[in-house]
C-alpha cells in the first residue's frame, strides 16, 4: 500500500461569499474539509494524508500521525506541485488529488480508482450532465450532446511519476490534474463517478435543511348523547369527548405537535378555552390557521406517528377513515400518517371508558 492522499483545502473561496474561507465552514455538523480528511483515514488505503491549507493556525483538530498538514501556495495549481514536492521524499507509487470542497465521494470510489490505476497512469470519474450544455464561441451558440459531454470530479488518481513531471512543467494555471495529461495528449481512464459527489461552491451549496420534532398530547373526558369526533371524522358511538370545542383529542395533539415543533407555544395560546367564540368549535377549523402558519414558514411534515388511548371505540375499524381525513386536512399524504390503536389494560378513566387520550410525535423540516 503505497498510496498517498492529497487534500487540497487552501482555496480563497472568492465565490462562497464568507468571512472564512469555504473549507473551515460547517457542514453536516464538520467543517467541510474534515469530512474528506476523515474518509481518507477511514478508508485504510493510505500510508500518508496530506491536508494543504492557507493557514496551519485553523487547523485544531488532532489527526492520525499519518495526516500531514502543509502551507499552500497562491492558486490551486500551486498548492498541488507543493504537495507532491512534499511527497516525493516517501517514493510514492500512487497519488490521489481531492478538492476539499466535494465532502460526499464514498470510499467505494476510493478503491475504484485505485484498482482503475493498475492499468493506468491517470484515473478520473466523472459524470454525464443532467443539463442541457450551449457553447458560446464569439455571439454564437452550439448545443453540445449531452452524451458527449462529461463532468470531471475529483478524487482524481495518478502514477506519482507522470503527474510530478507534467506538474513541474506545467507553467499556466489548471482547474484540475486531468487537464496535464488532456493537454500532453496522454491517456486519461474515466470511471463512472458519483452524483453526490458535488462540489460546494456557493454558500446555498452548503445549506441543509433543519429538521424539527414536535410532541402533542390530549385527552377528554367522555360523556353521554355528545358526537364523538376523532381526526375529523364523525365516529358512531354513544359518548362524545367533553370540551370548550367538539373534543377531538387527535386533532388537537396534532396541533400542539405542531406548533411545538415550530416553537409557536401550545394550542390554548391560539385558542382560549375562555373565548365564546371558540365554543363547540370544530376542531378541523382550528387545524387550519396552524397549518397556514407551517405553510407560510416554508416547513413542511415528513411524518406524524399518533397513538389513539382507548378502549372503545376499536381504532382498526376507523383508522383508513381518519388516516384520509387527516391527509385531506393537512394536505400532505396519506403514506406520511400513521395511527395506532392503544389501550389502558382496564385501568384508570380511560381503562373505565370515561376518557380517550391521545399523543403524537410530529417530524417538520424548513
Amino acid at each position: 500500500m503505497n498510496n498517498y492522499f492529497i487534500i487540497l483545502a487552501s482555496g480563497q473561496s472568492k465565490r462562497f461569499n464568507s468571512k472564512s474561507p469555504k473549507q473551515f465552514n460547517i457542514y453536516k455538523n464538520k467543517a467541510l474539509f474534515k469530512h474528506s480528511t476523515e474518509k481518507a483515514i477511514k478508508s485504510n488505503l493510505f500510508k500518508k494524508i496530506i491536508l494543504v491549507v492557507n493557514n496551519k493556525k485553523n487547523i485544531k483538530d488532532k489527526f492520525p500521525k499519518n495526516v500531514s498538514i502543509i502551507k499552500g501556495g497562491k492558486e490551486r495549481s500551486d498548492s498541488s506541485l507543493i504537495a507532491l514536492k512534499y511527497i516525493k521524499k516517501f517514493k510514492p507509487n500512487n497519488v490521489l488529488i481531492h478538492d476539499a470542497a466535494r465532502p460526499n465521494f464514498t470510499i467505494k470510489l476510493l478503491r475504484n480508482l485505485i484498482k482503475s490505476l493498475k492499468n493506468n497512469k491517470a484515473v478520473v470519474p466523472f459524470i454525464h450532465s443532467k443539463d442541457s450544455i450551449k457553447y458560446k464561441v464569439k455571439n454564437q451558440l452550439f448545443n453540445l450532446n449531452r452524451n458527449n459531454s462529461i463532468l470531471t470530479q475529483t478524487p482524481q488518481a495518478f502514477k506519482f511519476k507522470d503527474l510530478y513531471i507534467l506538474s513541474n512543467k506545467q507553467k499556466n494555471k489548471i482547474t484540475d490534474e486531468a487537464t496535464l495529461f488532456i493537454e500532453n495528449n496522454l491517456k486519461v481512464k474515466f470511471i463512472k463517478g458519483e452524483n453526490l459527489n458535488n462540489k460546494i461552491t456557493f454558500k446555498e451549496d452548503i445549506k441543509t435543511n433543519k429538521t424539527y420534532f414536535g410532541i402533542g398530547f390530549d385527552i377528554h373526558r367522555l360523556i353521554r348523547g355528545k358526537k364523538l369526533f376523532l381526526g375529523g371524522i364523525k365516529i358512531p358511538y354513544h359518548s362524545g369527548l367533553k370540551g370548550h370545542s367538539d373534543g377531538d383529542v387527535i386533532i388537537h395533539s396534532i396541533i400542539d405537535s405542531l406548533l411545538g415543533a415550530m416553537r409557536k407555544k401550545d394550542i390554548g395560546s391560539f385558542f382560549p378555552d375562555n373565548q365564546k367564540r371558540y365554543k363547540n368549535i370544530r376542531s378541523h377549523k382550528m387545524l387550519k390557521p396552524i397549518v397556514e402558519i407551517l405553510n407560510n414558514n416554508d416547513f413542511y411534515i415528513n411524518n406524524l406517528d399518533i397513538n389513539l388511548i382507548c378502549e372503545q371505540p376499536k381504532v382498526s375499524k376507523y383508522r383508513d377513515k381518519i388516516i384520509k381525513s387527516l391527509s385531506n386536512l393537512l394536505n400532505i399524504d396519506k403514506e406520511l400518517i400513521n395511527l395506532k390503536g392503544k389501550t389502558a389494560e382496564k385501568l384508570g378513566l380511560i381503562g373505565k371508558e370515561k376518557a380517550i387520550a391521545c399523543e403524537v410525535i410530529c417530524s417538520i423540516t424548513q
